[in-house]
Formats: structure tokens, C-alpha cells, sequence
């Protein structure tokens, strides 16, 4: 009798095993024909094959809810559906990243909302919008002193440190004029994703460094483009440090003058749009 018991409980130990064995090897062939079938739509397509999936949607506390709805215009372009994922996103954008005030600033819902939003907006295309390079975010009252260069700045993205520090003032200011092609955060926010994506390996990260070096070949390749870039004045000057800060410049004109980057420099735009996979209303 005790040998029956002991046979039949290790006949269903290996039935068990084996369930979970072919569950696993069922897992990983699901997982490696799923990514040969998005790696093929990202060839003919140029985005990801899907962009938001979630288990649980966060929401945001009613606080943080009208500061979003008032004070960041973008939100209030999205339908129903894209705001509760861009909520989602951003409830889980300020949770994922420490915020630190310097100079005796106070972080108040307003900054992690403004500043958060300002990433899940340009990331509101990518699957993965976390920006992993950024694992806190610094904020001064005003300018500071940056040991980079030893100078003054508004704003910068320091790879090393995972550091985006910011100026409060002159983030603000940024959104002061929705029109003018000046915007720290999104300018600052962009080099953060820029460099994510060089050292990232999720599919939005590809499309993204892909894409930028689509841009560049169609800079260097067509003179007569570069010339009106720079004659057109629609970029400004800064726009021609390097190509970082070019594309951190375009970035500034496609979120606040998307029509105007369009109808001036179609061929750019449509560049700009594919490596953001921005299609929202109004771009």
C-alpha cells in the first residue's frame, strides 16, 4: 500500500513538472514568434506593433487631476481613452522617479506633474516611456552652477548621474508662450530620451535611434535642405550647435508649431513624427 502511494504521488510530481515544463517552452515560443512578427511590422511600418497594454490603470490623486487639466494644454488634445493612459502613465512616471529640490526649493505637486507630463507627452508614442536613463530629477528656484562646464545653466541631462536638473523659473517660462519654440522641459527631456536610446534595447528605443539616423543621412545628403534650414530662421540658431541639439530643437518647434514644421519642412517632420510615433491630434 505504501509503495501504491508513494508511485501514484511521484507519477503526478512529473505530470506537474511536466505541465509546467511545456508551459514555460509554450511561453517562450509565444514570446520569440511574437517579436519576429513585430520585428517584421516594425520593418514595413515603423512603429511598435502595439502601445499601450496595462493590467491596472493608475489614476491621479484630485490634486494632481486639475493641474493637469488646467495648466498642460497638450492633455486636454487627447480623446477619452488616450487621457486615462496618459494619466496612467504619468501617475506611474511620478512614482518611478525621485524628486529633489536644491536651494532650499520645495517640490510641489505642480513640479511633478508639469515636469512628469512634459516626459509622458513626448514618450506618449513609445511602449516604454519610463525613460530608465532618468532615475531622479533635480530642481532649482532658478539657474544654478554646473560643475560640467563651470557655468550657469537652465537646464541639463547628466547620463552618469541618471540626473535631469531643471531651473523652475525657466521651465515655467517655457510654457508661458505655447507658440515661440522655446521650451526647457522639452528641450532638456529630449536629450534624456536622445541618450535612452542609444544604450536601451525595447522596440520604441530601436525606432527612435533608427530614425535619428535616418534624420542624419537626409541632412548630410541634401545641401540645398541644410541651406534653407538655416535661411528659413524657423530653427534658432542654436538649433546648429550639433546634431543633438538640433533634434532637441525640433523637437521644441514640432510640439508648439507642428503646422508650421510641416508646411515649411515636410520631409523632416515626417521623420521627427515617426521617431516619436506621434500620432495624436493635431501632428
Amino acid at each position: 500500500m505504501i509503495h501504491i502511494l508513494i508511485t501514484e504521488n511521484f507519477s503526478l510530481a512529473s505530470q506537474i513538472i511536466l505541465g509546467i515544463f511545456f508551459a514555460i517552452l509554450a511561453f517562450i515560443i509565444f514570446y520569440y514568434a511574437f517579436k519576429l512578427i513585430e520585428i517584421g511590422y516594425v520593418l514595413n511600418y515603423k512603429k511598435p506593433l502595439y502601445n499601450h497594454f496595462y493590467l491596472r490603470l493608475r489614476t491621479l490623486n484630485k490634486n494632481q487631476k486639475g493641474i493637469l487639466r488646467n495648466q498642460f494644454s497638450f492633455f486636454n488634445k487627447l480623446n477619452d481613452k488616450e487621457k486615462t493612459y496618459f494619466e496612467h502613465r504619468l501617475a506611474s512616471f511620478i512614482r518611478d522617479k525621485d524628486f529633489i529640490g536644491r536651494d532650499g526649493l520645495n517640490v510641489t505637486d505642480e513640479m511633478k506633474v508639469l515636469i512628469s507630463a512634459t516626459a509622458v507627452m513626448l514618450t506618449f508614442g513609445f511602449r516604454d516611456f519610463y525613460i530608465s536613463f532618468i532615475s531622479k530629477i533635480v530642481i532649482y528656484p532658478t539657474k544654478f552652477y554646473s560643475n560640467t562646464n563651470a557655468t550657469y545653466h537652465k537646464g541639463e541631462f547628466n547620463p552618469r548621474l541618471k540626473a535631469l536638473v531643471l531651473s523652475w523659473e525657466d521651465f515655467e517660462e517655457g510654457y508661458k508662450d505655447e507658440s515661440d519654440n522655446v521650451n526647457l522641459g522639452i528641450h532638456e527631456l529630449t536629450h534624456a530620451i536622445h541618450i535612452n536610446s542609444l544604450k536601451a534595447r525595447d522596440i520604441s528605443s530601436t525606432i527612435f535611434s533608427d530614425s535619428f539616423k535616418e534624420l542624419s543621412t537626409l541632412l548630410s545628403s541634401k545641401e540645398r535642405l541644410r541651406e534653407n534650414l538655416v535661411t528659413s530662421k524657423y530653427f534658432r540658431n542654436y538649433a546648429y550647435t550639433n546634431q543633438f541639439e538640433f533634434l532637441a530643437v525640433a523637437i521644441e518647434n514640432f510640439i508648439e508649431t507642428p503646422k508650421d514644421f510641416k508646411s515649411q519642412f515636410p520631409e523632416v517632420y515626417a521623420i521627427v513624427k515617426q521617431m516619436f510615433n506621434f500620432n495624436v491630434a493635431g501632428y
